[in-house]
């Protein structure tokens, strides 16, 4: 039977990765300054020689100095050691926990030792890690070797990395919107295995690019995307002083922020989707020239240019491909609203096209990439979320974010809405 349990695999919670140092006060004070700057340098020493340190001090207040008579000032007495262990750079390390019991029965409960496992920093590096590449797999050879940290077991990786993810998801569903003052909102879809996340990033009149929110759908269809829009206003979305709504040219995108945002929105149809649609539809040989000439049209400075010379192309595209005219007509006036607004030499390079989101969408890739398999959706939603916020705080003003007062007067003239409207108060 000893043979047996000799025999079982030892428990990756008791697996160490070598002998732990604690450091006390007085050895610390006659090391040397070489070995000082060392000890600051790795930190854990330090770390876990402060810990022991509050927690003698807490006994100490509560039992006593070590070795002295009993006295009744003191409600409680020492009683020995628990095994527990602490959170530092993102691993955990054992110690010793010591014991103090009341002189009318029962144990104190010592203050600091619900600190010392709920501090969150090993979610918050753990989190940073997996996200950055590092499998739950290889987590343990690839995480910072400290002598005398508990190793951790791909399990344990996994369940810490959910826990910390599943926070993030929930801060970027509840986030208030009501103190962002947006002029523009970017609309689009990521695939994720078979199914859609259409995400929504706003832009202030700043030029900052906050993330509004996403939703999960297997289309970008109507039914599903205006109650999106709609719970956006309900975080305190503000669309009194009117938005311009870049997409990609969904009909179903069309069609919620038609019945969501009404005649406060106006939209802007991607040209560089709408370019590669057309050209599509022409022989491989003519599509580079092609290209090359709506984009010179979409180039013109003026509504009234741009629009003559795409009505000439559209011409010619009749006699040539009837397939490609009709999806050359098909919302060609909305890929010229921000021509119409009068803002596009100032403004068009940041709002003609998705580029803003679809960029967002490569760094949401890049993050992303190193999962194998979407097995749920509430995986596929941590992950999204986590990338986002992660990517958020990185994001560059918008080109030309100095015009943008100018873009929300001419929205304010297009939608016909009153200059002095304030913004809605909660």
């Amino acid at each position: 039977m000893s043979s047996i349990a000799k025999s079982r695999k030892r428990s990756k919670k008791t697996r160490r990765l070598g002998p732990v140092q604690v450091l006390r006060p007085e050895q610390y004070e006659a090391f040397e300054v070489n070995c000082k700057l060392e000890c600051i340098q790795a930190l854990i020493p330090l770390g876990l020689m402060r810990i022991h340190e509050l927690l003698e001090e807490e006994v100490c207040l509560l039992a006593g100095a070590r070795y002295t008579r009993k006295s009744t000032a003191f409600p409680g007495r020492r009683s020995g050691s628990n095994p527990g262990s602490v959170r530092l750079a993102g691993q955990r390390h054992p110690l010793r926990l010591p014991r103090v019991q009341h002189v009318a029965g029962g144990e104190i409960p010592l203050q600091i030792r619900a600190h010392l496992r709920g501090s969150g920093q090993l979610d918050e590096l753990l989190l940073k890690r997996v996200l950055y590449g590092i499998s739950c797999r290889n987590y343990e050879a690839a995480a910072e070797a400290v002598p005398g940290a508990i190793g951790l077991s791909s399990s344990t990786v996994s369940r810490t990395f959910v826990q910390a993810s599943a926070k993030q998801l929930q801060a970027l569903h509840e986030r208030e919107l009501r103190d962002l003052d947006l002029v523009a909102v970017f609309l689009d879809g990521k695939m994720f295995a078979d199914m859609t996340m259409v995400i929504a990033v706003g832009i202030t009149l700043t030029g900052e690019k906050p993330v509004l929110g996403f939703v999960e759908t297997g289309t970008e269809n109507e039914t599903v995307l205006t109650p999106f829009l709609r719970s956006l206003g309900e975080r305190g979305l503000d669309d009194s002083q009117g938005l311009l709504v870049i997409i990609d040219g969904g009909k179903g995108l069309r069609a919620a922020v038609r019945q969501a945002w009404g005649s406060t929105a106006v939209v802007q149809r991607c040209q560089w989707h709408k370019r590669e649609n057309v050209v599509r539809h022409l022989p491989k040989g003519e599509q580079a020239a092609w290209r090359r000439r709506l984009q010179r049209a979409y180039q013109r400075p003026t509504y009234t240019e741009a629009k003559t010379a795409l009505g000439r192309l559209q011409q010619e595209l009749e006699s040539r491909n009837q397939s490609a005219a009709r999806s050359w007509a098909e919302g060609l006036e909305e890929t010229l609203t921000v021509h119409r607004l009068g803002v596009f030499a100032l403004l068009g390079l940041s709002f003609k096209t998705t580029n803003c989101l679809e960029s967002i969408n490569a760094l949401v890739e890049e993050r992303c990439a190193q999962v194998d398999r979407w097995t749920n959706s509430n995986q596929r939603q941590r992950w999204l979320a986590t990338a986002l916020l992660d990517i958020e705080p990185r994001l560059r003003k918008v080109k030309g974010y100095q015009h943008l007062p100018r873009l929300r007067e001419a929205l304010k003239r297009e939608l016909r809405l009153e200059t002095t409207t304030t913004r809605k108060v909660a």
